[in-house]
């Protein structure tokens, strides 16, 4: 007997394959909301992770969201011995790549460091994957390598031109993955461009905690907020825009984490292999103010704040078309500003150092 379409929906979903995706930079911030996404999908994840910037208690946290057991391993993904060891032991079958270093001013100081460790160790793991036959692979780019705004919103064909080490790192890799997958089409890879990821998981036990002074404008105004910072300072109030200050499009991890498991399950889905390219975003921009006072309603808080130079290589307004996203993959972004701000106020004030807390 045949049921009616939507209730043989209902009793017999029809999922995707299951997969089992290493995740390189598993334990840090969109790492550890990735894979909650992923588990809560019905797939498996493998963390593998250096802890240098993270923590193995956030690894602990997605546990408790899941109720479920999340192997781990500790390791460089500039090792290529130890992911191979990770992907054959664990039976990986695909990775998503966050591992990497990525505070822009941090990259203009340290350039050779940003080069070893994104890409350097990318073209490792790629070694390892060709190794142990894996050939789905979803990449963490980056909005920097459009560079200076040739029109708005970006769009995955306006030309890239990164303006620092570290937007250049992640072009370099995009490059790199192109010519990969042009030489060798049984790969499948989805190159994401984040937008500017903001907020938390709406437990509050995972969340953005990084290590000494935030790179980012939104933990450091939560900082701020739960008082282990005086002020924030706004860079640049003079630009040609609303308010004067930057603008930018801001999305919720939650949002960006569902991104990568579409992105995997397309990959995964597809009979044959692919190479994709996504903006993910929600393609509205808010000010740098606009967020200010939406984290002090989310807050019931006066959040402080200076208006300082602009700095150098900031750019006035970005944000994306991320309608390639939702043709492609069926993905869009669900979360608004207000509650973007909501989950991460929930996050810092329930645990105001982070995971020492």
């Amino acid at each position: 007997m045949s049921l009616p379409h939507s209730l043989e929906f209902t009793l017999f979903p029809r999922n995707h394959t299951l997969m089992k995706t290493l995740l390189t930079g598993g334990a840090g911030y969109i790492g550890t909301h990735t894979a909650v996404e992923l588990l809560q999908s019905g797939h498996e994840v493998v963390i593998y992770d250096n802890f240098s910037n993270s923590h193995p208690e956030a690894v602990r946290r997605v546990e408790k969201i899941t109720a479920q057991k999340v192997a781990m391993v500790t390791g460089d993904v500039r090792d290529q011995t130890a992911l191979e060891a990770a992907i054959q032991a664990h039976h990986v079958d695909s990775v998503v790549h966050l591992a990497g270093k990525k505070a822009v001013g941090e990259s203009v100081a340290q350039p050779v460091d940003y080069f070893d460790n994104n890409v350097n160790g990318t073209l490792v793991l790629l070694r390892a994957m060709q190794a142990t036959g894996v050939r789905k692979l979803v990449f963490s780019s980056s909005a920097t390598v459009y560079g200076v705004p040739q029109y708005l919103p970006y769009d995955e064909a306006h030309p890239t031109s990164a303006m620092n080490p570290y937007g250049r790192s992640k072009l370099m890799v995009e490059e790199i993955l192109a010519d990969l997958y042009h030489s060798d089409p049984s790969w499948g890879l989805a190159v994401l461009r984040y937008f500017n990821p903001i907020g938390a998981h709406s437990s509050g036990w995972i969340g953005e905690d990084p290590a000494g002074i935030p790179n980012n404008l939104l933990p450091y105004i939560a900082q701020v907020a739960v008082g282990r910072r005086d002020a924030v300072q706004v860079f640049g109030s003079d630009y040609p825009t609303p308010d004067g200050t930057g603008v930018r499009d801001y999305i919720h991890v939650m949002d960006l984490a569902r991104g990568h498991v579409k992105a995997l399950e397309k990959l995964q889905a597809q009979h044959s292999p692919q190479l994709l390219t996504l903006n993910l975003g929600t393609g509205q921009g808010h000010s740098v103010l606009d967020v200010i006072h939406a984290f002090e309603a989310a807050c019931h808080k006066t959040i402080p704040y200076v208006l300082a130079d602009r700095r150098a290589g900031d750019l006035a307004s970005y944000y994306a078309a991320p309608h390639a996203a939702q043709q492609t993959l069926g993905w869009q972004a669900q979360y608004d500003l207000t509650t973007m701000c909501a989950d991460a106020w929930r996050w810092q004030s329930q645990n105001p150092n982070g995971y020492l807390s």
